[in-house]
């Protein structure tokens, strides 16, 4: 059981919050009037009271709302908890969605002491059930019904269908086909051919969205931009070959060609990233061929699943 701090709201975004006694939060919104609300998984910010005392220690000499948090919570442990859980003030119900965030234009606070928590202990979550949440209310962390959904993103590389110049078919096909196996698709992006910025979305996902898996689509071939193996390497944890070995396996019965693919299968954290080929009819074969397999895999991700032995 925890308790509400303090409630902060801003009109702007990219300034300190103020601290208000209550707030109004609105379904799939955020909080009433705050600049961070709106459609996405983003909609209202929770930083733990224990981090910023802890850091008021180093003389950081910060208030409430100074970080841009919009709830600050004391007595549950904030950033250790998974995404997908769920927080209960009242009838306000959120779930947690990221832990963490990207912090690319340092803070006032960073530059002042040279570090800043929020890019760490940081938690974000959207509005399920909607009410008022007020200064001194009790939060507790709720029971779910159901297991925590599996949650993937799709991530599309080609130059040409960033640019414009063609449709993305293969993107939309692995989200949808993911979608109707039970997936709850977090993301769905379409990048340029290329390292960096592809290496960026998956460190991001992994570590601070905390998706279950990764499907990436193009960029697996010999031309020379085709840096989707290379990228997913670099931030890779663990390899996980099999499952790359068995498309390629299934793949070499329909097409020779299916050799040219340099795709491969790792883990990062809790997440499992596999490359498919460019074209939406490879994706699906390729998709048929370890589908099935997935749910055991993510489960011993999440330290949930026995061992793999068959008896």
């Amino acid at each position: 059981m925890g308790k509400v701090m303090a409630v902060c709201v801003s009109g702007r975004r990219g300034v300190a919050k103020s601290p208000v006694d209550s707030a109004v939060f609105l379904k799939d919104w955020g909080i009433e009037g705050d600049a961070h609300a709106g459609h996405w998984h983003r909609q209202v910010s929770l930083l733990g009271a224990d981090k910023i005392r802890a850091f008021n220690r180093q003389g950081a000499g910060v208030n409430p709302g100074d970080f841009g948090e919009n709830l600050v919570v004391e007595g549950i442990g904030l950033s250790q908890l998974p995404v997908g859980a769920l927080l209960r003030c009242g009838e306000v119900v959120l779930e947690i969605t990221q832990i963490g965030k990207d912090c690319h234009s340092h803070c006032q606070i960073y530059q002042r002491m040279g570090e800043c928590i929020m890019p760490r202990e940081g938690v974000f979550a959207r509005v399920l059930s909607p009410g008022v949440i007020r200064v001194g209310d009790q939060m507790e962390v709720e029971r779910r019904a159901q297991p925590y959904p599996w949650q993937a993103a799709v991530i599309t590389l080609s130059d040409r269908c960033a640019a414009g110049e063609r449709q993305d078919l293969s993107g939309p096909a692995v989200a949808q086909r993911l979608k109707e196996a039970g997936y709850q698709v977090a993301e769905q992006l379409l990048l340029p051919d290329g390292e960096q910025a592809l290496k960026e979305h998956l460190i991001r996902l992994a570590d601070q969205r905390r998706v279950d898996l990764i499907l990436t689509t193009g960029g697996t071939g010999f031309a020379p931009r085709d840096r989707t193996p290379e990228a997913t390497m670099a931030v890779a944890h663990r390899d996980a070959p099999g499952i790359a070995q068995a498309i390629r396996g299934a793949s070499m019965a329909i097409t020779p060609r299916a050799m040219l693919s340099r795709g491969v299968s790792v883990i990062r954290g809790g997440t499992l990233i596999v490359n498919l080929p460019g074209s939406p009819r490879a994706c699906m074969e390729c998709m048929d061929v370890f589908l099935e397999v997935l749910p055991h895999a993510l489960q011993l991700l999440r330290g949930q699943g026995g061992d793999c032995a068959r008896p």
